[in-house]
């Protein structure tokens, strides 16, 4: 197997969402995710209201039987929806929730970029972030 073929077997497993319908689910409970890296949300800015979990440590904040969990995560009456910078590593990282028992966790298409490009929220940065083609999705 390789990497293309291991996200899409993840994105099989879950009902990904575009940015508009994330706002809908919000409204619905639902609880947004960033998992970026600190220097992303420095450089490029934040959505208000997600909840900034490293993605080191989500599972472990996600898992309510964990010392470590967080009350906004746990608790929630809603999906968790996950977002990476550009919608792949989210994809990954909800598939692991799925194993820890959290069927309802999703990520959002396109990710923060996919956000921004439709023009919703972000506190912070308004510039444009460039594209790296060697990034690590």
């Amino acid at each position: 197997m390789n990497v293309d073929e291991l996200l899409a077997r993840a994105r099989a497993k879950l009902r990904r969402l575009h940015p508009h319908e994330a706002i809908e689910a919000l409204s619905g409970g639902a609880v947004l995710v960033d998992i970026r890296a600190e220097s992303q949300r420095r450089r490029d800015g934040l959505i208000p209201d997600a909840v900034v979990v490293s993605r080191n440590v989500l599972e472990w904040r996600c898992d309510p039987d964990s010392p470590w969990c967080e009350e906004r995560l746990c608790g929630c009456r809603g999906p968790l929806i996950l977002v990476c910078d550009e919608g792949y590593q989210s994809s990954l990282a909800a598939v692991s929730l799925h194993e820890l028992g959290r069927k309802d966790a999703t990520d959002l298409i396109g990710g923060f970029r996919g956000w921004r490009a439709q023009g919703l929220p972000v506190e912070g940065p308004s510039r444009t972030p460039g594209h790296a083609l060697d990034a690590v999705r």
